[in-house]
Order: structure tokens, then sequence, then C-alpha cells
């Protein structure tokens, strides 16, 4: 029988492994919480008496779900690992793709209607940051086509700041809400836990059109020059995708010409170039690094616009794949975005057979059919490492950790972008696998592996996070992995969907 300390102690292990995947000491989350070290330390020991109100603040402290006023605890997976999948399984549509849509959204004064929005707790928040601004959203169908209709005046002083805290993608309001408003806030972005990715390439992107913007306590205060528009090409700092989007959503209601040079051409920027020209913008130069953009005054169509399929989830799948020896048919791959990935894991070793192609439902987008082989890898002999669109996705290069944990050598992969997320891919050792960390952004991995079961909190990135599910997938036994929230931020129902392939995962809550 489960006694009081018993769920003590579990609450206080729980606090502990969120701090520690938060990167805190118990000093530094003792300022957060505005108490002492010590108390901190009488929490982690299950000997620290707390109210629901310290805890639902702990869990904010930590971008962490565990608890929660209102809820009933933070969602873990059990997984039964060692079996084999088999069938077929649809890509869902792009994640990041549809949080620029529906940032995009707020240009349009007609009804936007997008088909088939993966329901993800990243587009959740949005929809509760665009509900409390004054946006009208229904879900239409089963098919999880979003109707989206945007007021003549915004309500922006009553933000859901608590929502959007919880996305990156509050950053790329700035675009649009410069032609909505010559003064706003918005708060903090957040979301994943991958290091201090500065703002700074989205202010040079948006101070040519005017924006000001100063960092204050929580908040970015937006400041606008409606007079100002770029007098020469913008050049990015950072060929970034949000940073495109956001220098895309500035100039799509601007008249005169804006060029945008060192441009983002990755597949979530395109869709929102063909979103945009569905709304009469005039885009020259989709998918290369130079665009030439010439927007419109004032936008007030109706428009219905599919955003095509995730090149990061069919990663995700293949890799499932590959890890459990299985033979899997990943259907609506989106194969310009992953051609770079499947040559690599050719080199590798891999086997697999492609489908023709055919056209995404936005009738611009290339899919096939992919249908993996159980293949006997090698690791590569030059290091793995990611490169702005055309190269390797920076999204997918964590994938082949647990790729190169089944293979036969040592493979380096080299995360550059991001200052600590490569460290999160050491959890794969706690269940069997040989991860030495180089650097904050080297680590190397020798396969190949023997898994075995484990009980892990998910790491706080998205990405790792899929990792880690995946080598529980190939392990032996049964394995855990605690408050898995992240995971349902760029994913929908991918237990389930696992499932219906012979995974065996179930979710449950303990508290």
């Amino acid at each position: 029988m489960t006694t009081t300390e018993d769920y003590r102690s579990r609450i206080g292990s729980l606090i502990r492994d969120a701090r520690q995947h938060a990167g805190l000491t118990q000093s530094e989350l003792a300022t957060e919480l505005a108490t002492s070290q010590s108390a901190v330390h009488r929490m982690e020991q299950g000997q620290q008496n707390m109210t629901l109100d310290t805890l639902a603040k702990i869990g904010r402290v930590l971008d962490s779900g565990f608890v929660g006023i209102g809820t009933s605890g933070p969602t873990h997976l059990r997984v039964e690992g060692g079996r084999t999948l088999s069938g077929a399984i649809d890509v869902k549509t792009s994640k990041n793709a549809g949080v620029a849509l529906l940032c995009a959204s707020l240009l349009n004064r007609g009804t936007t209607v997008l088909r088939r929005v993966a329901r993800i707790e990243e587009v959740n928040r949005l929809l509760e940051v665009l509900t409390s601004i004054g946006v009208r959203t229904r879900w239409l169908n089963e098919d999880n086509d979003l109707e989206i209709m945007v007021p003549e005046q915004l309500d922006l002083e009553a933000i859901d700041a608590d929502a959007a805290r919880r996305t990156r993608s509050i950053i790329m309001f700035m675009g649009p809400l410069m032609h909505r408003a010559e003064q706003f806030q918005l708060p903090y972005a957040g979301g994943c836990d991958l290091g201090t990715r500065t703002v700074e390439p989205h202010m040079t992107a948006l101070r040519p059109f005017g924006l000001q913007v100063v960092a204050t306590e929580g908040h970015y205060q937006a400041t606008l020059d409606p007079g100002t528009s770029p007098a020469k090409p913008i050049v990015l700092t950072e060929r970034g995708d949000t940073v495109t989007e956001n220098a895309l959503l500035a100039a799509a209601r601007r008249e005169t010409e804006t060029v945008i040079r060192n441009a983002s051409p990755n597949y979530m920027v395109q869709d929102l170039c063909f979103f945009l020209e569905k709304l009469g913008v005039r885009i020259d130069g989709i998918g290369t690094t130079t665009l030439r953009v010439r927007g419109v005054a004032e936008i007030s169509t109706d428009v219905d616009y599919a955003p095509s399929e995730d090149p990061i989830e069919a990663m995700s799948l293949i890799a499932a794949a590959i890890v459990t020896s299985s033979e899997i048919t990943v259907r609506r791959v989106p194969i310009e975005f992953m051609e770079i990935e499947l040559a690599v894991l050719e080199d590798m070793g891999f086997w697999y057979d492609r489908s023709e192609e055919y056209l995404a439902a936005n009738g611009r987008t290339r899919l096939v059919d992919i249908t993996t082989h159980p293949s006997e890898l090698t690791a590569p002999i030059d290091k793995i490492h990611p490169m702005p669109f055309p190269g390797l996705n920076i999204d997918n290069l964590p994938f082949f950790a647990v790729i190169a944990a089944t293979a036969q050598g040592r493979t380096q992969l080299h995360d550059w972008v991001y200052e600590n997320r490569a460290i999160y891919l050491t959890d794969l050792t706690k269940l069997g696998g040989r991860v030495q960390l180089m650097d904050p952004h080297r680590v190397l991995i020798e396969g190949p592996t023997r898994w075995s079961g484990a009980e892990l909190v998910c790491p706080p990135a998205l990405r790792p996070a899929v990792v880690i599910l995946l080598a529980m997938l190939a392990a032996k036994g049964t394995s855990v992995l605690r408050n898995v929230y992240v995971i349902n931020r760029g994913y929908e129902d991918l237990a389930e969907r696992l499932n219906a392939l012979g995974a065996k995962i179930t979710t449950f809550r303990d508290i």
C-alpha cells in the first residue's frame, strides 16, 4: 500500500528531476520561488509542506506540467519495448507551418480556414492567445479544419500572458501586430529549453520597418514609427526560419517592394509564402535565399489553405522503424525536405522503397511514400551536422542519435545551433546507450546498443524527448517516460498512432 510518505517522496523526486533538466541549482530555483535553498532541499526530499499555489508556481518556473491547479497532474507514458512495428501511417501536417499560419491569420480581416491543422499543445497555446485578444476560432470537423476570424480591433491588453510564455511562436506576433497597433507588449517567448536563443535577429529584421523593441521586465515593449519602410534590402544576420517569417509578415502589408536576403527557404517558410500569395501578396524567389515581396495595404479576403506535411514527424517515424528493425510504410513524406537525411541514411546502409512523387493538398509541395526495411547500419565516416535548408534539418539531427546507437561503430553528432540540446541526448545512456558528451554541442555515440528499459523524466526539449521515446520502443522490458507535455507540444496523438503500428504505449497519470 502506498503511504503518504511515498507520495511526498515521489513529488520531491519530480521536482528535483524537473529542476535538473531546467539546468537550475537549488539556490537558483529558490531565488525564482522567493524562498530559501534549504526549503527547496526539503521540497526535493519530500519533507516540505506545500500549497497548491506553491506547486503551481514551481511548475511555471520550471516550465513543467507535473503539477497544476484544476488538473489531475502530468501525463506519463509506459512503454513495453522490444516490439516490431508494421503497417502504414500518414504524416501529419507541419507543426511549424501551422503556427506560422496562425500568426499570419492576424493580417487578414476576412475569414481564414486552415485545413488539417495539427491539434497539438503549441497550437492550443496560440489559440488561447488569439482568443484572449478577441480573435474568434473554431474547429470545424474531425479533420482538424480550423476557422479563424479576426475582429476590426484587437484587445492587446487582454493577452493571455501565461499561454504566450509557453510558446516560442509568440515572437512571430511582432510582424503582423505592427500593422494593427503603433504600440504593444508581448510576453517573453518560452517553449523548449534549448539555451539562450537570442531574439536580436528578429529585431534586426524588423527595425527597417520602423519597429523598435525594448525588453522590460517580463515583456517586449514594441513601438512603431508608421512612416518607415526599408530603404535597402534587408539582410538577415541569421538564416532563421522564424526570423524570415517575421520579416515576411512585416512586409506583407507594405505596398513598396521589400527584398529579404539570406532568407530561409525551409518548409514552413515556403508554406507561409504560399499562404500569403493567396492573400494577394506577390512573392518572388520562394524556395531561395532572396525573397522579393510586394505587399498589399489592406487584406480582407476569405481564404482556404492546407499546410503541407511535416518532415520532422516523417523523420521521427522513419527513425522509429529503424531502431525497432521494422518494415512500415510512412505515407505523405515531403521529400524535398528529407533528401539529405535519406542520403545520409543510405550511406549508413539503410534500405527502403520510395513511391512516385505526388502533390500535397497545397498543390505545391512534393510528397512520396517510403517503405522501410530492417537494415544493418554502420557509422558514417564523417560527423553528422545540420545546415540551413537544403542541408540536413536542424530539428532532424537528434534522431540520428538513436539511429547511430543502432549502427556498428562510432558516430559524432555536432549540434552547433543550440547551446545545450546535445546534452539531453546523454539521457540515452540511462537506457543502455553509449553516448559521450564532448562539449555542449557535440556527442560521440558508439553502437550497436543493447537497449534496456528504465524510468526517465522527459527532457524539456521536444526532439530529444521523442528520441528517448524511440529508444524505449527498442528497449527490452518496460520503460516509463514522465511528464510528456513537451512531446504533446509538437506531436498529435503520437503514442496512439505508434500503437496502431504495433507498439504498446500506455498513457497514465499519478498525481
